[in-house]
């Protein structure tokens, strides 16, 4: 019975992650303010290869889809499957309903929606990185490679991988010939605090929050 009650709490952490992951991004792109690491590598993918948009999302999933299946299964599950297929549709509605809500939505709002927008993608983070029944293809490389070895932590190893996307994308932006204020409108502020804060945030919402809800005040993984 404890078994079953596990494996029920880990299923809803996986499915309450994606969700909340979804709205968070819609937030993000609401705000204007900079999209999240992986996104700012995708506009600018998108900005210099030739085909739609969904297309390369697909190709660019499958790749690392493929890295992740190669160097560690366990890292694939339902939580990958419902980010998949269902993620776009969330980040759709939650843009739309700030969109709705909040028309015309000033500076300084955008601001406070980016700051949430942020926190809460770490925390969705953290509850489906902990329920363990897969996570995101993008999320897998920097999990894989910091369990491959011992000298980079996670935290750090998320920074890495957010720091190189967020490069990438600003030089395939501005070799794309794309106007700065475009390339300010994908890679802004919101993208620098998430590529230099997003794993210092999982890691603390893993110990304090995650894990307390998945085993227990007090107990271990």
């Amino acid at each position: 019975m404890k078994d079953k009650n596990l494996l029920v709490k880990r299923i809803i952490m996986s499915v309450m992650g994606v969700v909340i992951c979804g709205i968070s991004v819609g937030m993000f792109k609401f705000a204007a303010l900079g999209i999240d690491p992986f996104q700012s590598l995708m506009a600018g993918l998108d900005a210099v290869i030739p085909i739609r948009f969904g297309t390369l999302y697909v190709i660019v999933n499958a790749i690392l889809l493929l890295f992740a299946l190669i160097f560690d299964r366990r890292k694939i599950g339902i939580a990958t499957l419902i980010n998949l297929f269902l993620l776009g549709y969330i980040v759709e509605f939650s843009q739309g309903l700030c969109e709705k809500l909040m028309p015309d939505a000033p500076i300084w709002l955008r601001i406070i929606i980016l700051l949430v927008a942020i926190v809460i993608l770490c925390l969705s983070s953290a509850l489906y990185f902990t329920a363990n029944l897969g996570v995101s293809t993008y999320d897998a490389v920097a999990l894989v490679w910091s369990e491959r070895q011992d000298k980079i932590k996670f935290a750090y190893c998320r920074v890495i991988c957010d720091f190189i996307c967020v490069a990438l994308g600003v030089v395939l932006l501005l070799l794309s010939g794309q106007p700065i204020t475009e390339v300010f409108g994908s890679v802004g502020v919101g993208t620098i605090v998430t590529a230099f804060f997003m794993g210092p945030l999982i890691t603390f919402f893993n110990k304090h929050v995650a894990e307390r809800l998945l085993y227990g005040k007090g107990e271990e993984l």
